[in-house]
């Protein structure tokens, strides 16, 4: 799988979980060149606190599009040191 954003591949694995739908790569698999830190955090009700990146490729920002989960709850374990993409980000074999 692959997460492509404004033409350039930011996570490439064949080792992907898929929870609701989304494809979680492993963190190792994200090139960090392209990650920004972000403040936002949500709260899921089973998987816990996400925290956000912001993507950023050739001058361009996409906030937040971006999550993880740094401590799942235990019914979302699998997702534990995994990313996540949304807000225009291409997830494709």
């Amino acid at each position: 799988m692959k997460a492509i954003w404004n033409g350039t591949v930011i996570a490439e694995s064949d080792d992907t979980v898929v929870v609701e739908g989304n494809h979680y790569f492993p963190a190792s698999a994200v090139k960090p060149q392209h990650l920004l830190p972000s403040n936002t955090k949500t709260t899921c009700s089973w998987k816990g606190v996400a925290h956000y990146h912001t993507l950023f490729v050739d001058g361009d920002a996409n906030p937040d599009a971006v999550w993880y989960y740094p401590e799942p709850k235990d019914a979302a374990a699998e997702i534990k040191g995994r990313l996540a993409f949304w807000k225009g980000v291409k997830v494709v074999e």
